[in-house]
């Protein structure tokens, strides 16, 4: 049954409300803990059980942290590591272009330098050389280098790296992995086939910083210190976020303390960052996401591909303040780029018909580096696995983005081995191809059957999760700071989603290109500020700006908003529905 009778609010979404199970689970949390009812609530959807509470609201990295031995090869890959630190042998490191290959470079190499060393940093560029290690770059790298370390990448790339003749290699991923693994001193990879999958949520970064955990460990064994781990966390929590790793387990404690190491600004990269990017609040795993991290991979998609590394390892305020502008510049083309591909996509999608188990379009000419945010776009719009393809002399390079439940890394290895992709390979929930243009349609086929047997084809390609019904006067900032002890929120951790129920707009203002911001009540006289964010791609936007006077149900989370030393409670509205 629909929540408030909305079977197709302005987005065509059907709302549905709290189950009876979350329901009753929420009362026992109000009646065995201390906890006001809206937090009850949040625990009672992350399955948190009174006995939990207190703990899963104080994540400690103490308490949280995994043995890093743990994972398989991680002794091996620390001990050659230090013995290069050690014999000040020349060290490489591979990075894949994105947020969580930069970052991962960047705690290596920040590491280093606090070590008296330093590492030669390569990133492939995304056009000429693609995803991961290339046999020409690391027969280069081999060359001129002992140890070669790969980070977010390299877990099936047995090829490039038997071509690293004469110099050893380590690889820290977090991609799926083969039956069979790279012939490389160490693989830790928490996502290999002989790993029991108890830390496959890690981001690659989250490996590194394990990595650095059993290094500092194998230091003080030979009594000798180590570089302030926690002050790295930052970079961890960054990757974290933007890799849309699920905020569970170790990861929730990754991005609390890291939020809070990053609200210190001690790291000049990401303080230059978050000046072009006008953060005027501290940090909190929406700036992460939304406004820092897209900035960062501007440069892996369109532009120079190693800038986001160099910018996060930075330790120049000038050096940081010329990067972050130049990112930030990037990040405005790729816009411009992303806007008329994916208007082309969401047209051809949509024609294919967004009920199907894999929802895909592609395009000649199509670039690289904005595919697989295109691809993000269309799952949010069918919730749905989405696949974007842009083609080019004949060869295609796609980018995969999947919805919760559905893994979409597996199967695209499996047309990989199946000869229907040149290559392929992710995690469950983003993945990248490469395919010939004449089995383009029956890799697509094939990839929707593989999805259907997941069970893609059955969730409601319009259902909007809410929370409960707030008034205006119970929206306050310490309600919001209440929930946010539940947090951080973002994948596999959504934040409470409330409904403002027959609401007045009182006042309307289109913000930038796509942005919405209005101002609403409920006639007693307490206003909300809200704000949706490309509302004018879609039909949202216009009509709420052309209310004519009309009243609204209004969907959306809180955030808390700052402006010259003041707080106030804004709404970040999703959806909206005719009262």
């Amino acid at each position: 049954m629909s929540f408030l009778g909305v079977d197709a609010s302005l987005t065509g979404r059907r709302w549905i409300g709290p189950g009876v199970e979350i329901e009753r689970a929420t009362e026992v949390l109000v009646q065995q803990t201390s906890h006001p009812l809206a937090l009850c609530q949040v625990l009672a959807r992350r399955g948190v059980t009174a006995a939990e509470a207190d703990q899963f609201l104080a994540p400690s990295l103490r308490d949280l942290l995994p043995d890093p031995r743990s994972l398989r090869d991680m002794e091996k890959a620390a001990t050659r590591f230090l013995a290069a630190v050690k014999a000040r042998q020349r060290i490489a490191v591979f990075a894949d272009y994105d947020v969580d290959g930069g970052s991962s470079a960047a705690l290596l190499l920040v590491w280093l330098r606090d070590m008296g060393a330093s590492a030669t940093l390569y990133v492939p560029d995304r056009i000429d050389e693609g995803y991961g290690p290339n046999d020409e770059a690391m027969a280069d790298l081999a060359a001129k280098h002992d140890l070669i370390i790969c980070v977010d990448c390299g877990t099936l790339s047995h090829g490039p790296i038997a071509a690293a003749v004469g110099a050893d290699v380590i690889v820290l991923d977090h991609h799926l992995g083969a039956e069979t693994l790279p012939d490389a001193v160490a693989v830790v990879n928490p996502n290999r086939q002989d790993e029991d999958g108890t830390l496959a949520h890690l981001c690659a970064a989250g490996v590194v910083f394990l990595m650095l955990v059993e290094a500092g460990r194998q230091l003080r064994d030979a009594q000798v210190s180590g570089p302030d781990l926690m002050a790295l966390l930052d970079l961890v929590a960054l990757a974290t976020v933007a890799d849309v790793a699920p905020l569970i387990g170790v990861n929730r404690a990754f991005v609390r303390q890291g939020l809070k190491v990053m609200a210190r600004r001690d790291r000049a990269g990401l303080a230059a960052l978050a000046d072009v990017a006008r953060m005027d609040t501290a940090p909190a795993s929406y700036h992460l996401g939304f406004l820092l991290g897209p900035r960062i991979n501007a440069g892996g998609r369109i532009g120079q591909a190693d800038l986001g590394a160099r910018l996060l390892a930075s330790n120049d305020p000038h050096e940081a303040a010329s990067l972050a502008e130049r990112l930030d510049m990037l990040n405005t083309e790729r816009r411009d780029v992303e806007a008329s591909v994916r208007a082309v996509a969401l047209d051809q999608a949509e024609t294919r018909g967004f009920d199907a188990p894999l929802v895909w379009a592609s395009g000649a000419g199509w670039h690289p580096g904005v595919v697989g945010i295109v691809a993000a776009r269309l799952k949010e719009a069918s919730n749905r696995p989405s696949v974007v393809i842009g083609f080019e002399n004949g060869i295609g390079k796609g980018s995969g983005r999947s919805v919760s439940g559905i893994d979409l890394g597996a199967p695209i290895q499996r047309l990989a081995a199946e000869g229907l992709l040149i290559k392929g390979g992710g995690h469950k929930m983003a993945a990248g191809l490469t395919v010939a243009e004449d089995k383009l349609e029956a890799a697509m086929a094939r990839l929707a059957e593989l999805l259907e047997k997941q069970g893609a084809h059955l969730a409601g390609a319009a259902d909007l999760r809410l929370d409960g019904l707030l008034m205006p006067a119970a929206a306050t900032v310490e309600l919001a700071e209440l929930i946010e002890q539940a947090g951080p929120f973002g994948a596999g951790a959504p934040g409470p989603r409330y409904v403002f129920a027959d609401m007045q707009i009182r006042f309307a203002k289109r913000v930038g290109e796509s942005h919405l911001k209005i101002s609403f009540g409920d006639g007693s006289g307490v206003k909300l500020d809200a704000i949706a964010f490309g509302a004018f791609d879609g039909p949202l936007g216009p009509a709420l700006e052309n209310h004519g006077g009309a009243r609204f149900h209004l969907a959306g989370r809180l955030d808390i908003n700052s402006w010259r030393g003041r707080q106030s409670v804004q709404l970040r509205l999703e959806d909206a529905a005719p009262a």
